[in-house]
């Protein structure tokens, strides 16, 4: 046997780890870009929901504070009916 089909022969039963040295640092570099885009939003979502509670009591006070205003419509219809008649008074008068 020639010292090129020793060589050869040699080559061909190493094995060369490469591919997945390449292919776990693209992977661990994925997993760091994923958790840098999510961590923030997580954050985020973390500080809206300890403002939740207060927001939810000032929406309370703000339903509270309008209910008057459903009577609304009532004092509109009682004010036109009152003006018509004024009008009407004042008609009469001849003014």
């Amino acid at each position: 046997m020639t010292a090129s089909a020793i060589v050869l022969a040699s080559g061909s039963t190493a094995t060369s780890h490469f591919g997945w040295i390449l292919g776990f640092v693209i992977g661990g570099v994925i997993v760091v870009v994923v958790v840098a885009l999510v961590a923030p939003i997580l954050l985020l979502a973390r500080s809206i929901g300890q403002e939740a509670p207060q927001i939810n009591a000032e929406l309370t006070k703000a339903v509270h504070n309008t209910a008057a205003l459903a009577g609304l419509r009532t004092t509109i219809e009682h004010a036109t009916i009152i003006i018509g008649g004024l009008q009407r008074g004042r008609a009469r008068l001849g003014g």
